[in-house]
């Protein structure tokens, strides 16, 4: 497990992170979320020992990273950056990182470059952003880590770059326990590789969800009902679990609801609707409704 305990990270007079607590299971495709500055890149730095706390805690399987071998190499870090190995080809860089992971696996860095096929002797600063990209995506799993920790994984990959760099990932996960962490400002991202996902937004975390259960616990509805000379308001469905939001356009309402779907049909039942139908709705949709609670804006998502 991944433990963030009471963290804090400061830059000068700045709180990257300012108390946040946060458990990543082991075996889990985890999603950190959130605008940039919001602290996604801060937590992956701190899990792989680059940057130490100023407060708290910091923990891979129990052991604290920084300045610690063991935790370490139970991690590999792929960062938005790869201009630190310009000069290398990929032999050369495949075998800088051999040194420092004692798992690492040949056979599985052949297979993965021989399906990829990029080439072997020309400088990764000749590479395109996909090439490189694809180069150390195959050289982290090979690494063989229990952990793999990407930032921003995806952004500036053509479809077809980031088709190949997901297949890639996904079946590692299959093969092995191995737990991804990926940070992204792109919630279609999230929600095409993740199975959980955290909401970062100036240094703390927002909410935390298994998204599958959150898809099926918030919902749409649009209601008509026969008495069109009465206003509803949200207090008249008080016997609806959680409603989100509640508005009116013309003789039809709008409620975003959490709760089960058998449960907020029977709460608007005795209102004797002409029209209940429930629409289903998007991940991002879910969560603005839940920052509008929280009192935060969609701009989180900026």
């Amino acid at each position: 497990m991944m433990t963030l305990k009471g963290t804090v990270k400061r830059f000068g007079d700045f709180a990257a992170l300012d108390g946040v607590d946060l458990e990543i299971p082991k075996g889990t495709a985890f999603g950190l979320l959130g605008s940039n500055g919001a602290g996604k890149s801060t937590i992956l730095r701190l899990f792989s020992g680059i940057y130490s706390p100023e407060g708290g805690e910091v923990l891979i399987d129990g052991e604290p990273v920084y300045d610690n071998v063991s935790a370490k190499q139970k991690v590999f870090f792929i960062n938005d950056e790869t201009v630190q190995f310009s000069s290398f080809n990929l032999i050369e860089l495949k075998n800088f990182y051999k040194q420092f992971y004692p798992n690492f696996s040949e056979e599985i860095f052949e297979r993965l470059e021989k399906a990829i096929q990029l080439p072997r002797d020309k400088k990764i600063s000749t590479f395109s952003k996909g090439m490189k990209r694809q180069a150390i995506v195959i050289i982290g799993i090979a690494c063989c880590t229990p952990y793999l920790l990407l930032d921003e994984a995806f952004d500036g990959l053509d479809p077809t770059m980031r088709i190949i760099v997901k297949r890639m990932l996904v079946d590692a996960m299959c093969e092995r326990e191995l737990t991804v962490v990926i940070s992204s400002h792109n919630l279609k991202e999230i929600n095409e590789m993740c199975d959980t996902a955290a909401l970062l937004h100036h240094g703390k975390i927002i909410f935390n969800r298994q998204l599958d259960s959150l898809k099926g616990t918030v919902h749409k509805i649009q209601v008509a009902f026969a008495d069109k000379e009465r206003e509803y308001t949200k207090e008249d469905f008080s016997a609806i679990p959680e409603i989100l939001h509640f508005a009116k356009t013309q003789s039809i309402y709008h409620i975003i609801a959490k709760g089960e779907e058998a449960d907020i049909r029977a709460a608007l039942e005795p209102f004797h609707p002409v029209v209940a139908d429930m629409i289903p709705l998007t991940l991002e949709e879910i969560f603005i409704y839940e920052l509008e609670v929280l009192g935060y804006d969609s701009q989180v998502f900026a």
